[in-house]
């Protein structure tokens, strides 16, 4: 029987993929441990506990077991789909994360939509005129975007458009304390709050939404504007483009044949590897904003000691990362039929 050659290279890097999620799993376990802080003096800190008292929360906790003992549990744990319970919440980690997800989510795609549709047509532009005034901008854009951390780029738009202009609202969060939440439907407030007929929520939530998005943007921006010029540039001066040119074909018809087509698929990888690293660096936006997803959720299990949220974390983003590398390897593919396996 003939094997389909897509369903092979599924499965191949589906299996390539669960050793590493292993390796993951074991060095985040690892990394954890060596963490300073201890969670059974966490728990107690303001009550009265002696050393017996501690040793008692820590035998509780499992955190006095040896530490293969403890690596075994938690993998075994993984396998049955159990990530840990939180010492501070006394929830299921994986509940938790899941629970936090659609924030995650809403702040990142949302981010991501503005950087890829503002870089390609940054990108775009350069390339189709370089030397040009555009063209020195968004290298300009990209060298001092790259070097800006993104904490210092959310602080400086809360402190332009708060704190001095006064057009966006308070980063508190994702909606107004004095606003009834709407009922959840998809997790995104903006989108649940319109579903239940509620334009002042609507219009706070989406308020809320601008600056974190675009700080979110503004870390994906650079890396999408040089891939995107470069990418372009090479197919502009490539044989099937100057073939286009000598036949007087149309502009926007050659160029988005014979030039946006080739360069497709480099910039379908950067934007897609650019996704999961703004998946991964919201951690610092979400807790500037009070946004309530799993970045803030993890930074605050590392202040408290809790090692099932901060190793669920980890675990979470490595496995979206290996789903998205995954969706970009076949989406390459299809949009460049060489790169496929016959």
């Amino acid at each position: 029987m003939k094997r389909n050659p897509f369903l092979t290279r599924l499965l191949a890097r589906v299996l390539v993929t669960l050793p590493v999620l292993l390796v993951c799993a074991i060095f985040t376990f690892m990394l954890v441990r060596l963490l300073p802080g201890d969670p059974a003096a966490q728990l107690a800190s303001g009550m009265q506990s002696d050393a017996q008292g501690l040793a008692e929360l820590r035998h509780r906790l499992g955190t006095d077991a040896p530490l293969a003992t403890q690596l075994w549990q938690y993998l075994d744990g993984l396998v049955h789909g159990h990530w840990g319970r939180s010492f501070t919440t006394g929830r299921d980690a994986l509940d938790e994360l899941l629970d936090r997800l659609p924030a995650t989510l809403e702040l990142t795609i949302s981010g991501f939509v503005l950087a890829l549709a503002s870089g390609l047509a940054l990108g775009v532009a350069a390339a189709c005129r370089p030397g040009s005034a555009i063209d020195r901008f968004a290298r300009a854009l990209s060298s001092a975007g790259s070097c800006l951390p993104t904490f210092f780029v959310a602080l400086l738009l809360i402190y332009v458009f708060y704190f001095r202009l006064g057009w966006a609202p308070e980063p508190t969060g994702r909606l107004d304390p004095m606003l009834s939440a709407p009922p959840v439907r998809t997790g995104v407030v903006a989108f649940d709050a319109w579903l239940a007929g509620d334009p002042a929520a609507t219009l706070d939530a989406l308020r809320r939404l601008m600056l974190p998005a675009i700080s979110m943007a503004l870390f994906g921006l650079p890396p999408i504007v040089r891939i995107t010029r470069s990418a372009l540039l090479a197919s502009l001066a490539a044989d099937p483009m100057r073939t286009a040119r000598s036949l007087a074909l149309p502009r926007a018809k050659a160029l988005t044949a014979y030039a946006l087509a080739p360069a497709a698929a480099p910039i379908v990888t950067a934007a897609g590897m650019m996704f999961s690293y703004m998946l991964a660096a919201n951690v610092v936006v979400e807790k500037i904003f009070a946004w309530p997803g799993i970045g803030a959720y993890a930074l605050d299990a590392l202040g408290n000691a809790d090692y099932a949220p901060l190793q669920g974390f980890v675990l979470f983003v490595a496995i979206a990362f290996a789903l998205l590398n995954l969706c970009i390897d076949l989406l390459v593919q299809w949009i460049d039929p060489r790169t496929r396996i016959s």
